[in-house]
């Protein structure tokens, strides 16, 4: 595979998780052009699988950025995803499905952030559990663990805003 063919079959999955462990768009997108700068240099012939290759070094640009970030302030809160995704849904379908995205990253933004990164990994970019604990270079037990762990803490978040009344709902009764 070529450095071209490499980045157009991988970019949206790196940018995706970049996104998802520093939940700031330009933040992302340099750590997501770093992860190519180091795999476009890197010797990829003994490379077998190169999804969770190109995920674990992103994941740990994230986690040195992140560690290099913690002592300062977030700048700001970006969309979702930079780029929307094409399709030919109706209005009220893009609307139900930004909604999901929202409050999706609403949720795994409350979760520590290895917990947070496995769950992204999981259920954002798709890999199976023994490519996340591959990715991650961390035993598959532990990814099994967190993967539990992260979903109750969802489980209780999804509990406890289904809890919480409507703005205007009192208004009702």
């Amino acid at each position: 595979m070529n450095d071209a063919e490499l980045f157009q079959a991988y970019r949206k999955d790196v940018y995706y998780l970049c996104y998802y462990l520093l939940h700031h768009a330009a933040d992302a997108e340099d750590v997501c052009q770093e992860t190519f700068i180091r795999a476009l240099r890197a010797d990829r012939s003994e490379v077998k699988r190169l999804k969770p290759w190109l995920l674990r070094i992103a994941a740990n640009l994230c986690s040195s950025h992140g560690a290099r970030r913690k002592t300062g302030t977030w700048k700001e809160w970006a969309s979702f995803l930079l780029q929307p995704r094409q399709s030919h849904e109706s209005a009220d379908e893009s609307v139900l499905r930004k909604e999901g995205e929202r409050d999706l990253e609403r949720w795994l933004s409350r979760l520590p952030v290895k917990l947070r990164s496995v769950l992204t990994l999981r259920y954002v970019n798709e890999l199976s559990l023994p490519e996340i604990a591959e990715c991650l270079d961390i035993p598959l037990g532990t990814v099994k663990s967190r993967m539990n762990k992260g979903m109750q803490l969802l489980r209780r978040q999804l509990n406890n805003d289904q809890q919480e009344p409507w703005k205007g709902e009192k208004c009702l009764e």
